[in-house]
C-alpha cells in the first residue's frame, strides 16, 4: 500500500492562491500564499490600505498595487514621500503671488487669500497706495514725481481726494521749457496747474464737465474730440483712471501751461 497524496490532484482542493501541504496520509492543509488571507480554500488579497491607511501619512492617499502592497502619495497641497507629508505654504514663496503691498494668508486645500495692507486699496493681487506713491511706481509718471520731490510739493500725500493730470515722463524729459521754468522759479506753479483738489474725477466724470479749477487757481478746459478727452484743446488723456487711496491719476501727452 502507498500513502495517498491529498495534494496531488487539483491542488488538493485549495485555492489557487494557496499552498497545499501534505500532513498525514490522505490529509492536507491549505495555507494562503504571502499577500493573501483566508482559510486556504478561499484566499483573498490583503489590502494594506484598509488598516492605518497602509502606513501612509494621514495627509496622503494609499493606493493598493498588489497583494499586501501599496504606494503612498501626498495629497494636493502637501509634499513628501507619502510616509511623511508636510503642508506646502503658498505664501512662503513670492508672497503667494499677492501684491508686495498685500498680506497673504494660507487657507485649506492649497488655497490662499490676498488682502491689501492698511492704507492700500485693490484686490490683493494689485494694491495701490496714495497717488503720490503711485506716481513713483509707474515709469509714465515717475518724472513728475521727481519734480514734485525736488520742489518739496507734497499736496498729493494728503487725504484728498485729488485728480492729477500727469504729463508722460518722456514729454517732461524732452520739453526744453522745463529747464527755463525751473531756472525762473515757476516750475511749482506749472506742476500745481496739473492738480485738482477736493475731487476724485474718473474719465467718465470728466466727459460731463467743461471746466475745472486747478490747485494753481486757473481753470483747465475740458473738451471731447474724436473719442478722446482733451485738456485746453491740446493735451490728450492717453491713460486714465489709475485710482489710489486719495484720488486718481490721468496721463496726458503734453504739459499744461497756466
Amino acid at each position: 500500500c502507498s500513502a495517498i497524496d491529498a495534494c496531488e490532484s487539483n491542488n488538493g482542493g485549495c485555492s489557487s492562491k494557496a499552498e497545499c501541504r501534505k500532513t498525514t496520509p490522505g490529509n492536507r492543509a491549505c495555507v494562503c500564499s504571502a499577500g493573501y488571507t483566508g482559510d486556504g480554500i478561499i484566499c483573498m488579497e490583503i489590502n494594506p490600505c484598509l488598516v492605518s491607511n497602509g502606513g501612509c501619512d494621514r495627509n496622503a492617499e494609499c493606493t493598493q498595487t498588489g497583494p499586501n502592497q501599496a504606494v503612498c502619495n501626498c495629497l494636493k497641497g502637501y509634499s513628501g514621500d507619502g510616509k511623511t507629508c508636510t503642508y506646502i505654504s503658498l505664501c512662503s514663496q513670492n508672497n503667494g503671488g499677492c501684491s508686495e503691498f498685500a498680506i497673504c494668508n494660507d487657507t485649506e486645500l492649497s488655497e490662499r487669500t490676498c488682502t491689501c495692507k492698511p492704507n492700500y486699496i485693490g484686490d490683493g493681487f494689485k494694491c495701490r497706495g496714495n497717488i503720490f506713491q503711485e506716481l513713483l511706481r509707474n515709469s509714465n509718471t515717475s518724472r513728475f514725481y521727481f519734480h514734485l520731490e525736488a520742489l518739496s510739493i507734497r499736496d498729493m500725500s494728503g487725504p484728498g481726494p485729488f485728480t492729477l493730470f500727469v504729463p508722460r515722463t518722456d514729454v517732461l524729459n524732452s520739453d526744453p521749457r522745463v529747464k527755463d521754468w525751473i531756472a525762473k522759479g515757476v516750475m511749482a506753479q506749472v506742476l500745481r496747474y496739473h492738480m485738482v483738489g477736493c475731487a476724485n474725477l474718473l474719465y467718465k466724470d470728466l466727459t460731463a464737465i467743461t471746466n475745472i479749477t486747478s490747485l494753481h487757481g486757473d481753470l483747465i478746459h475740458i473738451s471731447f474730440s474724436q473719442n478722446s478727452l482733451v485738456l485746453n484743446n491740446k493735451a490728450e488723456i492717453i491713460l486714465s483712471d489709475a485710482v489710489g487711496t486719495n484720488g486718481v491719476i490721468h496721463v496726458i501727452d503734453q504739459i499744461l501751461v497756466p
